[in-house]
């Protein structure tokens, strides 16, 4: 069972051997109702089996292709440690399930390509952050979602103060230049870390190289703009702020108490109550970006439009519906874009699409229901030129 990152998320967009077979389900999580989930699955794979057959493959072929999904359906172990839901990627050459803590419709989609969507509400841009757990004896970096927490493993990156200053000599005199541009610190500023190494300054001094040292080494681990948190007992945030060049660091708040009596999803909770009011800021910004600039064709709600600005890589802010789906087909060679109410023949979901392009190419996802989205569209963006 594979644990879902931006990164596992990409790998999963690229083309491999056809047909992709995408699976979503609820699942029980406990209790005989856990008897459900293989019997829910099972009756998708024969779905599966007669969609496949239906278009033209052989039926002896069809169920050796399949062999490995009968294989998982008669897994008892797996069954029995489900969360909300479930999503199987099948393909000739590979085969991934995930547990997902989001409330997913039953789904089956078979084209050339997988079918992503139902999974943007774990990684689009209004729930993503880390959390940077901090201790004198142990430093750790978690990614979260509003959904979920998964602790990244380090390298190159000392996780004790030990560790990190075995080889530095005792310095008698230390100097650290204040960043006029965090605006969090407070008691610490100033000439606290500018005098002579003894007592309480060579404390603070310790630590500061320490920090120093971690922040460098968690350069290569904290990508794009997602939101930092930090985590740890109170003195340690100003310090660890005073050494941060990270510019998406969380001013002011930060969980306060010795993170290591926290399993992470008591760390996860009360990490969500810090971001929660931040990322519905960032989302109704969004909106109101778009508001503004729908007038003057810096954004649309079009969806040829989009899905043509999204392949293109134009899409600077993308607003997607991730319970409904848009059936259709885009011709990048001709720029033309065919809609179906219902799938036909080499279909897809062209709000998929746009969602997974916008990925590709940097752009920020904000996944909500089709009512929230603007304008009363599947599929709305903002344009980056």
């Amino acid at each position: 069972m594979a644990l879902l990152t931006v990164d596992e998320l990409k790998a999963l967009t690229q083309r491999g051997k056809e047909p992709c077979l995408s699976f979503f389900m609820p699942t029980r999580r406990a209790g005989p109702e856990t008897r459900e989930n293989p019997l829910r699955f099972k009756n998708l794979v024969k779905q599966a089996e007669e969609q496949l057959i239906e278009n033209g493959r052989r039926a002896p072929e069809v169920r050796g292709f399949l062999q490995p999904l009968q294989d998982l359906i008669n897994d008892h172990d797996f069954w029995q440690h489900q969360d909300d839901s479930l999503a199987v990627f099948f393909s000739p050459d590979m085969l991934r399930t995930y547990r997902l803590p989001l409330n997913l419709k039953e789904l089956l989609i078979i084209g050339n390509r997988f079918h992503l969507k139902p999974l943007m509400p774990l990684l689009s841009d209004d729930g993503q952050f880390y959390i940077l757990s901090l201790s004198q004896n142990e430093i750790k970096l978690f990614e979260a979602s509003r959904h979920s927490i998964q602790e990244i493993e380090l390298e190159d990156v000392p996780t004790s103060q030990a560790e990190a200053l075995r080889h530095d000599e005792p310095l008698k005199q230390l100097q650290f230049h204040t960043k006029t541009a965090e605006p969090a610190s407070t008691d610490i500023r100033g000439g606290i870390f500018h005098g002579q190494g003894a007592g309480n300054d060579d404390f603070k001094n310790n630590y500061l190289r320490f920090f120093y040292k971690v922040d460098e080494g968690l350069r290569r681990y904290l990508k794009g703009e997602k939101p930092l948190v930090l985590a740890g007992v109170a003195y340690l945030h100003p310090l660890y702020r005073e050494a941060n060049s990270y510019p998406h660091l969380i001013p002011e708040q930060g969980i306060e108490g010795n993170p290591h009596e926290l399993k992470p999803e008591e760390l996860h909770e009360q990490a969500w109550a810090i971001m929660e009011p931040y990322f519905l800021q960032a989302k109704q910004d969004a909106m109101a970006q778009y508001a503004s600039m729908v007038h003057n064709s810096q954004a649309s709600g079009d969806i040829k439009e989009v899905i043509a600005a999204a392949h293109y890589g134009k899409v600077d802010k993308l607003f997607v519906a991730v319970d409904v789906e848009q059936w259709g087909q885009f011709d990048p060679d001709t720029n033309t874009l065919q809609l179906h109410e219902e799938p036909h023949p080499g279909d897809e979901d062209l709000l998929d699409l746009a969602a997974m392009q916008t990925l590709l190419n940097g752009g920020a996802i904000y996944a909500m229901e089709f009512m929230d989205i603007p304008d009363d569209t599947p599929v709305a963006a903002t344009f980056r030129y």
